[in-house]
């Protein structure tokens, strides 16, 4: 059963810039879309950001375009949200996610969290004004 551990996460001000990383361990990561999701208090689950498996591909939620950009290193077994420009409305609990199957795109991720398989334990960002 694969396994995801972010990290990075902290507290930062606006026009700041953050680093997530997401590591699994336990499963197989190199061939599955990867994204990230996060969730503000009293909020569902938003999408932010997925690249497909090959990294040839990324798709961002309208929010974060231009500011937040996705990469991965399938060697490390790790996917990165960098993230610029920060404002106080990206606080949230900021989650990793792996795709459900093997064949999904970005996009279907994105359009549909449903097709998230596993989930990891989230990490904190705080953007103070």
């Amino acid at each position: 059963q694969v396994q995801l551990v972010e990290s990075g996460g902290g507290s930062v001000q606006a026009g700041g810039s953050l680093r997530l990383s997401c590591t699994a361990s336990g499963g197989t990561f190199s061939r599955y879309v990867m994204g990230w999701f996060r969730q503000k208090p009293g909020k569902e689950r938003a999408f932010v950001a997925a690249i497909s498996w090959n990294a040839r591909s990324a798709y961002y939620g309208d929010s974060v375009q231009g500011r937040f950009t996705i990469s991965r290193d399938n060697a490390g077994n790790t996917v990165y949200l960098q993230m610029n420009s920060l404002k106080p409305e990206d606080t949230a609990v900021y989650y990793c996610a792996r795709d459900r199957h093997p064949s999904g795109t970005p996009q279907t991720m994105g359009r549909w969290s449903s097709n998230v398989g596993t989930w990891g334990q989230g990490t904190q960002v705080t953007v103070s004004s």
